[in-house]
């Protein structure tokens, strides 16, 4: 049987090479060593993105609310404002929710990686690092980035079930007329999951669905982002009435 991690590469390559991403997106970097914003800064700019930098969290917090981004590289080990609060403010503000997050730190153990992508984190990446896995998640990352909603949503594209509604073209979840503030990627499984309602996905099935030739993704992201969705939708995470898991199996949308 071939090694999924290396037929995951071995497609991803080809991908980068010819998908159709525009490159002058404007990227924000924000790490207080300068020698690796700078290691950074040099590999996307050398990708053809437009580049920002921040070196400490009340500069970073002031260039995202002043400028748009269309995503941030953040390191954890800030001066000010930490990394993992800066996250919670960038997933918090309407404005910038669906932003892309990578964080980039030293902090490399399996809780730290876990608490990063449950705070809304899209990507967790460990240093010391290869520039050049990370210009190809910041591109896989952006791939999957949904695109900017039309100003007019049309009647059919909005999804009702239960007190859930789903609103395909503006990108909009509500709960009982509550606003639920997703990430792109969240966004992306929740809808995956509800336009399939009834069947059954492991966790490579989510995987391919969802990160596609991503290589780098670990079976483990699936998990955090369905416990994140849990605690936005459900009422209680615990006895979840909209994603419920299929024990050794996978995972299933209910709801009526």
């Amino acid at each position: 049987m071939p090694n999924r991690p290396i037929a995951r590469a071995i497609r991803l390559f080809p991908v980068l090479k010819h998908a159709n991403i525009e490159y002058m997106k404007n990227i924000l970097v924000i790490d207080d060593e300068a020698d690796i914003a700078k290691l950074v800064i040099y590999n996307l700019k050398k990708e053809g993105f437009s580049v920002d930098s921040a070196y400490d969290g009340e500069t970073a917090l002031k260039k995202i609310r002043n400028n748009k981004y269309d995503l941030v590289i953040l390191d954890l080990m800030l001066p000010g404002i930490h990394g993992l609060d800066l996250c919670k403010i960038i997933r918090n503000n309407p404005a910038t929710s669906h932003m892309p997050v990578i964080m980039l730190t030293a902090k490399g153990e399996e809780v730290d990686k876990i608490l990063g992508l449950e705070i809304g984190a899209d990507d967790y990446i460990t240093k010391p690092f290869s520039p050049r896995e990370l210009v190809a998640r910041v591109k896989a990352v952006l791939r999957r980035t949904v695109t900017a909603p039309p100003e007019k949503p049309s009647a059919e594209k909005i999804l009702e079930i239960g007190d859930l509604r789903i609103d395909k073209e503006r990108y909009e979840v509500t709960i009982k007329r509550r606003a639920i503030k997703l990430s792109a990627t969240e966004f992306k499984l929740l809808l995956y999951l509800a336009e399939r309602k009834g069947k059954i996905f492991n966790r490579e099935q989510l995987l391919d669905a969802i990160w596609r030739d991503e290589a780098f993704v670990e079976p483990r992201t699936v998990d955090v982002h369905i416990r994140r969705l849990r605690m936005q939708i459900e009422e209680d995470p615990v006895n979840p009435k909209y994603i419920k898991t299929m024990r050794g199996i996978g995972y299933l949308f209910s709801g009526k």
